[in-house]
């Protein structure tokens, strides 16, 4: 599995890449812009993303932007459903507006922080059932 974790904040970078050492390659995008471009970097290469944590609170572009951005290059490169990197948002917003949006954006999990290993493993879980590469 091959995950990009897009966090800016230290701490929670730190810990998510902790949970996920053992199960997944991981890469490192401390911003939306960074995440996208690494994203792109990652298709061109034919080395696509499995899994991507998204935080929604990050300077410049933030994880909704990102999100779009993202599912956007995805149609643009005509990948869709079970072919699509599945996001999971790690974030600290609880608020049913952001909860909504992401999914309506295209999130396929949704986590609030702090984030607790055992959680972030169930997640990952449900979604090995949509994509044979996301495996526990």
């Amino acid at each position: 599995m091959k995950t990009l974790i897009v966090e800016d904040d230290f701490a929670s970078r730190t810990l998510l890449q902790r949970y996920l050492s053992g199960i997944s390659k991981c890469d490192i995008a401390v911003n939306g812009n960074e995440a996208i471009e690494a994203f792109q970097i990652a298709l061109d290469e034919n080395e696509p993303y499995d899994l991507i944590c998204l935080d929604i609170m990050m300077p410049d572009v933030d994880g909704h932007e990102t999100l779009r951005t993202i599912r956007k290059i995805e149609s643009e490169y005509g990948i869709g459903g079970f072919k699509s990197v599945k996001v999971i948002m790690t974030t600290a917003l609880g608020d049913s507006q952001n909860i909504i949006g992401s999914f309506r954006e295209g999130c396929e999990a949704y986590i609030t922080k702090p984030i607790e290993r055992k959680k972030l493993i169930y997640e990952i879980e449900k979604l090995s059932h949509l994509n044979k590469n996301i495996l526990i």
